[in-house]
């Protein structure tokens, strides 16, 4: 390997020093094949010219110019010998004779020696049974690519006998015709043969073109348009001039029509049906005995309506027939109200649309495709198990009959997998057979011709041969040009001019024809042949159905009348008709019942609870202790418990209770009833709060002026919150009412097997800005909420006897808020689960209901009860015939007599605090003096008792303070009157010195 790339390099920088090489195991440099050269690999053309002598295991590579092909070694390479391999083998550059002449009806084709038809290629023709040789039996490729004689005719005996006395002497009028004899569409099996029968007959017909005989050359187009190209090409510039065009599939139809009008030919198919070809700007003139594919939608949109479907598939292969054709099928299915749920295609290969299809839940599938291409569809069909009875396949009718019994090496299906995969599809095709018992131009009914064509395909069987169905066509397609060339002899011989004049450059005789085509009608064993102004064949179509492995004639349908011919023989593997997509039951969620009979009974309990409370605040009214409570705003409280306890009941009822017409009444009662319960429950407790905290948190000078705010204004207080609430509910319910509106759900399958799915629904109550009108609602409220919490929090420490219970509501605050700030987000998210959402919702107002009722009623009612406050209460208010006012006046001015006396206790320690520092610095100083000092002092001075001022004790400073000082609870008694004046005289110059 080294040395060959060595070599290689050499040869790219200095091919002169292989010529210097004088190694044995080097090649010389060969001589190109005539019509050919060689491709040296690695070496440019100028390193081509240079070398003479190439390294071993160097490989050269023959090539051919234009159609020609190698015939021998294409590949040589160097041996160790100096030699190239093969060189006893010769490789030339040789033409291709037509393939067409390698293939013969009726008979078979010997080649000599087996391999590429080329230059000393031998054909020997021979017939079956039956037939005789008509030409020659031996057939040889020249130079030229050419045979060296016209391909042979195996006719039947009988015929030949009509045709042996036919004379020579007419005119030959050439029609040059493209049979697929393979491929896609292998048509030409049977059309063939039919329109060699036709020619037989029309040339011995004495009415009909007496003085000419019909010839045709054809060749095998493969369905292919490229193959088709080439043998147009030889068609047209080979001798002799052909005067009519015959292609076949609508691919190759597509190519030679366009082509053909450079040329003045007028073209004539018997199997192209692709919509495309309608165009007479394109195609001007083109004419066809086979209907436009487009005819079949009619048909198809008629039993999509007969049968129910409103939702259909389609699956085609990339040609511009089907594509055309499927076009034109959504504009039809648009007008009829279907829709077109999946729109699916492919090139070679469907396994992956077939799929998407069985994804997509596709039931009604039309398929536009080719013979072959359908073996390889329904292969995988039967993978994907795209059939059975919950699918319906609509399909092309020109297919042989067996076509998913052939066994096909490109699907890996068995012919009963594909049967099980076909049974029950519809087919739809133009009708290609007379049903009548007519005799036609030809003078044979369609039996009579179904017999003869029989005869002339020798015995093979019918499902097995291609085109088949379209051999009527084909029949009729000569017959057409026959009579239209026949219509044609006399205005052409009034112009001076006659058929065999024709040329390619003849407009003249190209128009006469034309015209003839255009009008013509007549019977044929197809059915009436005439042609519309696109020169398309105007049909009926026939509708069938595949049951136990054959097509069941189940209907016929006339477009241009819509009339549908019903036989009602049409059978389903199912109980009738598939559904055209899974039914789809809808079934509404309702609430548990049980669940909702639980929460009925609590919430129950509570509105007893809390009819209980007000009644009990109510009849306890006159009492000192509930009337410090403010009971007003306690029976606001218990009133707008109730009522949210109530809201309870409408948010448990759904569609199974009420009429969905009635829905949005109940909607309305949910949003009423928690509204106002939550203004008169929470905004009462917030009134309270909120009083206590302005009056006990402010200045000392303010205080005064609102510790005498009138009941009332907390009354018009909880007014105006109360008043927000309705005024933005009318709002919402006038410019955006609550309706009704239904959550759909993933559909769920039953368990049992059958075609449908369950729709879950859900209804909600909803407008159309809900979520703005929650937004605005929520936000109101929860700012209540928190500033509910912090005035709770700021008042928690402070006694007032004006609102006794305002730490009891302080608490219920608390857990309302804590309650409502959870439960709003939660249930907005378990808003699709009524059960949860239910739950979460009635059991937060239950909750916070019952605490609200207990914490604020429960302690008023025990403390009633076991202090036995009713007769005490009454007794005193009989006795004193106090007022509560007066009460309240004299705790008022205990409270502002003990605050002025704590002051005065706390100025007074300050000053002991500081003389007590004031005699610890002075004994300090006394210890620092000298001891002769000290005894002088001691000698002369009083004793230390005496000169110093009496020590402070807490003991002597609590005696010396008034009994008003030393018991503050004397500060609440109701008799005496303390002030500042009431300490003794005589201690005061004490305490301040």
């Amino acid at each position: 390997v080294c040395e060959i790339i060595q070599v290689m390099l050499c040869l790219w920088q200095a091919p002169l020093i292989i010529i210097s090489m004088v190694h044995s195991n080097r090649c010389a440099i060969i001589r190109p094949p005539r019509d050919g050269g060689i491709r040296y690999r690695g070496l440019t053309q100028e390193q081509i010219r240079s070398v003479q002598i190439l390294p071993e295991d160097y490989e050269i590579e023959y090539i051919c110019r234009g159609s020609r092909i190698i015939v021998g070694p294409k590949v040589r390479k160097c041996l160790r010998n100096g030699t190239w391999t093969d060189m006893n083998q010769l490789s030339r550059c040789l033409l291709v004779c037509p393939r067409s002449w390698m293939s013969l009806e009726n008979g078979r084709v010997a080649l000599q020696p087996p391999g590429q038809p080329v230059e000393g290629t031998v054909l020997r023709y021979s017939c079956h049974a039956g037939f005789l040789l008509e030409g020659f039996s031996i057939s040889h490729c020249t130079k030229l690519g050419k045979w060296d004689s016209p391909k042979p005719l195996c006719v039947c005996e009988y015929v030949y006998d009509l045709t042996v006395n036919h004379t020579n002497t007419n005119k030959k009028l050439y029609i040059g015709a493209l049979f697929p004899m393979s491929g896609g569409w292998p048509g030409g099996q049977a059309c063939l043969p039919a329109a060699q029968m036709a020619l037989d007959l029309v040339n011995n017909r004495t009415d009909i073109l007496p003085d000419y005989e019909l010839e045709l050359i054809h060749y095998d187009s493969m369905c292919d348009p490229g193959e088709a190209t080439k043998l147009l090409y030889d068609l047209l510039y080979t001798e002799p001039i052909k005067i009519v065009l015959m292609p076949g599939c609508s691919s190759v139809s597509t190519l030679v029509a366009e082509a053909a009008r450079m040329w003045n030919l007028i073209v004539f198919s018997y199997g192209s049906s692709s919509p495309a070809l309608s165009n007479r700007q394109r195609f001007p003139t083109f004419f066809r005995t086979h209907p436009s594919a487009t005819l079949h939608n009619p048909t198809r949109v008629r039993l999509f309506q007969k049968w129910g479907w409103t939702k259909i598939a389609t699956i085609q292969q990339t040609t511009e027939v089907f594509t055309s054709t499927l076009d034109d099928l959504e504009e039809r299915v648009k007008e009829a109200g279907i829709e077109i749920s999946v729109r699916q295609s492919f090139l070679t290969d469907p396994a992956v649309a077939v799929k998407n299809l069985k994804r997509q839940d596709a039931r009604i599938i039309v398929g536009l495709f080719y013979e072959t291409e359908a073996r390889k569809v329904f292969c995988e069909v039967f993978k994907e198990k795209l059939y059975g009875k919950k699918y319906v396949w609509f399909l092309i009718g020109w297919y042989a009959d067996n076509w998913f019994k052939i066994k096909d090496p490109a699907i890996n299906c068995t012919v009963e997998n594909m049967t099980e995969a076909v049974e029950g599809h519809v087919t739809t095709e133009i009708v290609m057979l007379n049903p009548e018992t007519v005799r036609g131009a030809s003078n044979l009914t369609s039996q009579e011709f179904l017999a003869q064509l029989m005869s002339r395909l020798g015995g093979k069987n019918p499902e097995e041969t291609g085109g088949f169905q379209e051999a009527p066509l084909a029949y009729d397609a000569v017959w057409a040009l026959a009579l239209a060339l026949n219509k044609t002899v006399a205005p052409l011989r009034a112009k001076g001019w006659t058929l065999e004049d024709f040329n390619y450059n003849n407009k003249e005789i190209t128009a006469e024809i034309y015209r003839a085509l255009n009008t013509s009608s007549f019977e044929g064993v197809s059915g009436h042949v005439v042609f519309d102004a696109q020169g398309s064949r105007m049909a009926w179509t026939l509708i069938e159905q595949l049951q136990g492995g054959s097509y069941k004639k189940i209907g016929y349908y006339d477009s241009t009348k819509g009339n549908l011919s019903w036989y009602g023989n049409d059978k389903w593997i199912g109980l009738g008709p598939p559904a055209d997509q899974t039914k789809v039951i809808e079934e509404f969620r309702y609430l548990s019942q049980k669940l909702f009979v639980s929460v009925s009974v609590f919430a129950g309990l509570g509105i007893l609870l809390g009819i209980v409370c007000l009644s009990f605040n109510i009849y306890n009214s006159s009492i000192r202790y509930i009337q410090n409570s403010q009971p007003y705003l306690n029976n606001m409280t218990a009133v707008g418990c109730v009522l949210a306890l109530a809201a309870v009941f409408p948010l448990g009822i759904d569609g199974l209770h009420v009429h969905r017409s009635q829905f949005p009444v109940v909607c309305q009662f949910r949003l009423w009833l928690l509204g106002l319960g939550f203004s008169l429950a929470y905004g009462s407790m917030f009134t309270k709060i909120w009083w206590v905290h302005t009056v006990f948190t402010k200045k000392d000078e303010k205080k005064e002026k609102r510790k005498h705010l009138e009941p009332w204004k907390l009354y018009v207080t909880v007014a105006v919150l109360l008043a927000i609430d309705v005024l933005s509910l009318l709002i919402w319910q006038i410019m955006d009412p609550l309706h009704i509106t239904v959550e759909k759900f993933t559909k769920e399958a039953p368990k049992e097997d059958l075609d449908v799915l369950i729709q879950p629904l859900l209804e909600h109550c909803s407008s159309e800005k809900m979520n703005t009108w929650l937004g605005v609602v929520y936000g109101y409220k929860g700012l209540l909420l928190l500033l509910g919490i912090f005035l709770a929090y700021e008042t928690k420490s402070i006694s007032t006897e004006k609102i006794n219970d305002h730490r009891a509501v302080g608490m219920a605050i608390y857990n309302v808020a804590v309650l409502c700030m959870i439960t709003a987000p939660v249930t907005m998210i378990l808003s699709s689960q009524q059960d949860a959402s239910f739950a979460f919702a009635s059991l937060a107002i239950i909750f916070s209901v019952y605490i609200t009722l207990v914490v604020l009623f429960v302690p008023k009612i025990r403390r009633l009860i076991t202090r036995g406050e009713w007769q005490s209460e009454q007794q005193d208010t009989l006795k004193t015939g106090s007022s509560n006012n007066n009460d309240e006046e004299k705790s008022r001015q205990l409270e502002r007599e003990n605050r002025e006396l704590q002051k005065i206790i706390q100025e007074k320690e300050e000053r002991v605090t500081e003389l007590r520092n004031q005699l610890a610095e002075r004994q300090a100083l006394r210890s620092r003096r000298r001891p002769s000092v000290q005894n002088q002092n001691q000698n002369h001075s009083v004793p230390s008792s005496q000169a110093e001022p009496p020590s402070y004790s807490p003991a002597m400073d609590k005696r010396s303070l008034p009994p008003s000082f030393s018991n503050s609870s004397n500060l609440y008694q109701g008799e005496g009157k303390l002030s500042r004046n009431n300490c003794h005289n005589s201690r005061l110059p004490l305490l301040y010195k």
